[in-house]
C-alpha cells in the first residue's frame, strides 16, 4: 500500500494539468488559458509565473516532479499561435461591425421594437429595422442636359434645360408656365378613382403606365405615402378605357343612381328594425295580481241571509251569510 505522501504526490501532479494558483492567488483553469492562447499544448503554460510580491500570492513550493520547459518554442507552434491571434481578431472586428449601426449622412438606423407574443404568460422583444430604411432606392439624379438637347416648353415655346413637369412626368412645360392650381393640378389615386371611374389596373397596368410622385400624408405621417399624379394625364386615360366624355358622364350617372338605390334600401332597413322595436317595446303583458270591484250586494235568500256579489270587471261572485 503506498503511504498518504506519495497518494498526495500523484495527486498533485494530476491537478497540475488542470489548475494553476495566479499572482493574485487566484485559481484559474487551464483549460481557459489555452483556449484564449489558442494553443493545443502545454508546454511552456505550466510554468510557475513570477511573483509581483502582492499581498496573496501563491507561496507554495515548487513541485520538484514537474520540470519547467527552458528551451523556446518551435516556429511551427509559434506560427500556429500567431494565426489563430489574426484569427481571434478579425473575428472581434466583424462581431463590432455587425453591432455598429450603419451610418449615412449623418443618420443612424432607427430600430423598431417587434413585441411577439409567446404564449406563455409573456411577450418577447424583437428589435428590427425600420422598413422605411430596408426599401430605401438609391435616386440618381438625371445628368445635365446639353444646350443641343434643349426641350421646348410647349406653353411659351421656349428652350428650357429641365423643369419638374418634365423630370417627374415627362412632360414639356417649364417651371415658369407651370399652374398647379388648374392646367398642371395634381391629384390624390383616391380622387382619380373616384371622379373618372377608373380601375387599379387602368393605372398600373395599362400602357403607357402613368407616372407620379409620392408624398407624405398630410393626415397622418405614420400612414402610407399618397401617389399623385397629373389631372391631365388621367383625364386622358379615362378617356382611353371610357371611349368619350359622353360615355364617362353616362356611366357617372349610373353609378350615382345606385348609391341612391343603395342608401334608400338602407334607410328603409334601418326604419322597419325601428319599428319592430318600438312596436316590442310598448306592448306590456300586465302581470300584477287581479283587484275585484264589486257592485252592490243582493238579497239571495231572506231565510238564511245569504247576500251575493258580483265583481264589475271579471264577474266574479262572492256569496256570504250574515249573522
Amino acid at each position: 500500500m503506498l503511504s498518504s505522501a506519495a497518494r498526495w504526490a500523484g495527486q498533485v501532479v494530476r491537478a497540475a494539468g488542470r489548475w494553476r494558483c495566479g499572482p493574485s492567488g487566484d485559481t484559474k483553469r487551464f483549460t481557459s488559458r489555452r483556449r484564449a492562447t489558442g494553443f493545443r499544448g502545454y508546454s511552456g503554460l505550466m510554468d510557475p509565473p513570477e511573483s509581483d510580491g502582492a499581498v496573496g500570492s501563491c507561496s507554495d513550493p515548487p513541485d520538484p516532479l514537474v520540470k519547467p520547459r527552458t528551451e523556446p518554442l518551435p516556429p511551427a507552434v509559434l506560427a500556429r499561435i500567431e494565426r489563430n491571434r489574426q484569427r481571434a481578431l478579425l473575428l472581434r472586428q466583424a462581431r463590432l461591425a455587425r453591432a455598429a449601426p450603419p451610418a449615412g449622412d449623418g443618420a443612424t438606423a432607427a430600430k423598431v421594437m417587434k413585441t411577439i407574443d409567446s404564449g406563455a404568460g409573456f411577450f418577447i422583444e424583437e428589435e428590427e429595422e425600420d422598413s422605411e430604411l430596408r426599401t430605401l432606392k438609391v435616386v440618381h439624379k438625371p445628368a445635365p442636359v446639353m444646350e443641343p438637347d434643349y426641350l421646348m416648353c410647349e406653353e411659351c415655346s421656349r428652350p428650357f434645360m429641365d423643369s419638374y413637369l418634365s423630370n417627374n412626368f415627362d412632360l414639356s412645360v417649364c417651371d415658369r408656365c407651370r399652374d398647379n392650381e388648374v392646367k398642371h393640378r395634381l391629384i390624390s389615386r383616391t380622387e382619380a378613382k373616384q371622379l373618372f371611374l377608373l380601375k387599379d389596373c387602368d393605372l398600373d397596368m395599362r400602357e403607357p403606365l402613368l407616372r407620379f410622385v409620392l408624398k407624405k400624408n398630410p393626415h397622418n405621417p405614420r400612414w402610407g405615402d399618397m401617389k399623385l399624379y397629373l389631372k391631365t394625364q388621367v383625364v386622358k386615360r379615362s378617356l382611353e378605357v371610357w371611349g368619350s366624355e359622353e360615355a364617362l358622364e353616362e356611366a357617372r350617372e349610373n353609378r350615382e343612381e345606385n348609391r341612391e338605390v343603395q342608401k334608400q334600401k338602407r334607410f328603409n332597413k334601418k326604419v322597419k328594425e325601428l319599428r319592430r322595436a318600438v312596436r316590442s317595446s310598448m306592448y306590456r303583458k300586465d302581470t300584477s295580481a287581479h283587484q275585484h270591484d264589486y257592485g252592490p250586494e243582493e238579497l239571495v235568500d231572506e231565510e238564511e241571509d245569504q247576500y251575493r256579489k258580483v265583481c264589475k270587471t271579471c264577474g266574479h261572485q262572492l256569496t256570504y251569510e250574515k249573522m
